[in-house]
């Protein structure tokens, strides 16, 4: 007869991936999705007169939950620099 592991039995005191991200708390990170979404948590202010009309100003959003099979990539901001594409030809 075989016993299921209990909530407490189950924890692995060193868990590799939260030992992994606690290197980016307290920073600015980007999260890739599967499918390609991309999210950086800033939030840019919409118009309080029409809604559909997004300002030039933004807020950051504190904390957020992304969870499962769906995140693909966890990197910070700040190190990181945009790159032209090297798969596309350039030339026609």
């Amino acid at each position: 007869m075989s016993v299921l592991p209990g909530p407490t039995e189950n924890i692995n005191k060193d868990n590799k991936f939260m030992n992994d991200i606690k290197k980016f708390m307290n920073q600015k990170i980007r999260v890739k999705f599967d499918g390609g979404r991309e999210d950086k948590t800033e939030e840019f202010i919409r118009d309080p007169n029409d809604s559909y009309v997004i300002t030039e100003k933004s807020r950051n959003i504190g904390l957020i939950v992304a969870r499962g099979t769906s995140v693909a990539l966890i990197t910070p901001v700040n190190g990181t620099q945009e790159i032209s594409n090297p798969f596309i030809s350039e030339e026609k």
